[in-house]
C-alpha cells in the first residue's frame, strides 16, 4: 500500500491498483491510515527486541509472558497479531538432522523449577561420568536439607559407589519402575527442548565448539528462558521463592 502511495505522482493510481490486484475503494481507505501515527509503534520495537533477544526461540506466547513480566499487560492475541505484522517466526526446529560424533549429556534437573543444577558431557557413557556429576550436585548442597534423587534404571545409577555416596550424603535414592517411561518424563521434556532449540538450530565447528555453546544455551535456559508453566525464568523463580520465604 505505502509503494503505491509514493508512486501515485508517476503512475495513474487506477493502473497501480490493478497491477496490486485491490480495489480503488480500499485503496483509499488505507491512505487515509496512512498519515496516522502507528499505535503500537513502542510495543512492536519490544517484541523485535525480545525476538532477537532469544535468537528467534520464542513464539508469540513466550514473548507475551516477557512482556507480562516487563510490566505490560497485553492480550495474547495483539502479541500474535503484532508477531504476524512483523514477519517474525519461532526457528525452533522440530525435525532431527544428522549429527557427526554422539555425546553423552548427564544433568541434573531441579523438579522445584526446572533449573539445571549441573551436568557433565563425554564420549563414552562412563561411570565417570555419572560420578562427576554427582560430585558437583552434592558439593552445592546445604548442610540441612530433605533431598530426594531420582532417575531411570541405568546401570550408573545402580552401582554400590553411587548409592552408597548418597546414603553418606543424606541423600533418598528413587529409580524409575521398569518399563514405566513416565517416571523419566521431566528429564526426557529437557532434552526434547535442548535437541529443538539448541542441538538442531546450530551448526557446530567442532566438539569444543559444541561443549562451549551447550555451556551458553544451559545458562541460557537458567537465567534468561521463560519456563511456561512458571511464566518465570528459573532462577528468578527461585528467588522470588526465597524471597518470599524469608518475608514470612
Amino acid at each position: 500500500m505505502k509503494v503505491i502511495y509514493e508512486l501515485r505522482q508517476k503512475y495513474p493510481v487506477k493502473a497501480l491498483v490493478e497491477y496490486a490486484g485491490i480495489k480503488r475503494s480500499t485503496y483509499y481507505v488505507l491512505v487515509k491510515k496512512i498519515g496516522r501515527p502507528d499505535p503500537d509503534t513502542g510495543l512492536k520495537a519490544e517484541i523485535q527486541a525480545i525476538y532477537d533477544e532469544h535468537e528467534g526461540r520464542y513464539g508469540y506466547r513466550r514473548i507475551r509472558d516477557e512482556l507480562q513480566n516487563r510490566g505490560q499487560k497485553v492480550n495474547h492475541k495483539r502479541v500474535q497479531r503484532l508477531v504476524k505484522v512483523l514477519w517474525l517466526k519461532c526457528l525452533v526446529r522440530l525435525k532431527k538432522r544428522q549429527i557427526g560424533e554422539k555425546l553423552y549429556l548427564s544433568p541434573v534437573l531441579d523438579l522445584f523449577n526446572g533449573e539445571i543444577n549441573t551436568y557433565t558431557i563425554g564420549s563414552r557413557p562412563t561411570y565417570s561420568l555419572v560420578s562427576e556429576m554427582l560430585e558437583n550436585a552434592l558439593f552445592k548442597l546445604p548442610e540441612e536439607h530433605q533431598l530426594l534423587i531420582h532417575s531411570n534404571q541405568g546401570w550408573h545409577y545402580q552401582m554400590k559407589q553411587f548409592r552408597h555416596t548418597l546414603k553418606e550424603k543424606g541423600v533418598v535414592q528413587s529409580i524409575s519402575r521398569k518399563g514405566n517411561c513416565y517416571d523419566n518424563a521431566v528429564m526426557e521434556n529437557f532434552f526434547g527442548i535442548m535437541k529443538s532449540e539448541f542441538l538442531y538450530l546450530k551448526r557446530f565447528e567442532s566438539i569444543d565448539h559444541f561443549k562451549i555453546e551447550l555451556g551458553n544455551y544451559i545458562d541460557y535456559y537458567n537465567t534468561r528462558r521463560i519456563k511456561a508453566k512458571l511464566k518465570l525464568i528459573p532462577v528468578q523463580y527461585r528467588t522470588q521463592f526465597v524471597h518470599t520465604a524469608k518475608m514470612k
